[in-house]
């Protein structure tokens, strides 16, 4: 019988230089056979992890589509080391690369949720630079949030919360998704200004299809809509769920996420 994903076994590898290292922890599902499918990589969002209900849905529909899954956990994330306070779009991009290049071969499909999406479309541009653009098969972005630090969290910013970043280096704001509060470092701000992707024309060299909620209280649906005028080269498809929220979760969701992953794996 095959493993379930929530049998699927935990592994890490090292990433970083001395001092910055971190053990990073993924959960890899190999297919049976080989399909010739992309394999499917999970990019979570901020504060979320690999046990979450659409990273072990993607794993699931990897086992029914018979093509191998990757999911992984951030740094200061989940079964990850490392404090989440360290953590910047840098940090995480480089450990998504040493996730892709440890754990995968051939092409990939990209899964991106909220954050991830950011380090989605910044991973394909790191692989492009390496000659590897073509590996991307494909992207589903997730109710996407690139550039939510300077596009979402910097024009809205309280006085006390500006005074919070100069004096203490962070600020916190009350979470719906957990009693514990979301905290937002001066590191992670200023480092997402320097990887910026709503700047100029995204190139992905694949279809792109974004799932998106209109009732997303998060991420505005007019930030996808913004997302699309920046990728005017590729073929990319945009679903607005009208009832839809930030984690898009619900079963209707989930198989409209499964349907877009199949498209690209045809």
């Amino acid at each position: 019988m095959q493993n379930t994903p929530a049998e699927t076994e935990i592994s890490f590898i090292e990433v970083g230089a001395a001092g910055a290292g971190r053990r990073i922890a993924m959960r890899v599902w190999r297919a049976d056979k080989p399909s010739g499918q992309p394999t499917l990589v999970w990019l979570g969002g901020y504060r979320s992890d690999m046990t979450g209900t659409k990273a072990v849905e993607v794993e699931r529909y990897a086992i029914e589509r018979g093509t191998d899954c990757v999911r992984f956990d951030y740094s200061g994330h989940g079964a990850s080391g490392g404090a989440f306070t360290d953590g910047t779009i840098s940090r995480w991009l480089e450990e998504s690369l040493a996730v892709v290049e440890h754990a995968t071969k051939g092409r990939l499909v990209l899964i991106g949720s909220s954050m991830g999406c950011w380090v989605a479309l910044r991973l394909i541009q790191e692989l492009r630079k390496r000659g590897e653009g073509d590996r991307v098969a494909g992207l589903v972005l997730i109710a996407p949030a690139p550039d939510f630090t300077a596009e979402l969290i910097e024009p809205n910013l309280s006085d006390a919360e500006r005074a919070s970043l100069a004096e203490r280096g962070y600020f916190e704001e009350a979470s719906e998704y957990s009693p514990e509060p979301n905290i937002f470092t001066r590191a992670l701000i200023e480092d997402g200004r320097a990887n910026r992707v709503l700047d100029g024309t995204i190139t992905t060299g694949c279809p792109v299809h974004i799932l998106q909620g209109m009732r997303d209280p998060d991420v505005p649906y007019t930030h996808a809509l913004r997302l699309m005028e920046h990728l005017p080269a590729d073929d990319v498809v945009m679903t607005l769920i009208r009832d839809g929220d930030h984690r898009l979760s619900r079963e209707e969701d989930i198989a409209k996420m499964k349907q877009a992953i199949g498209t690209m794996l045809a």
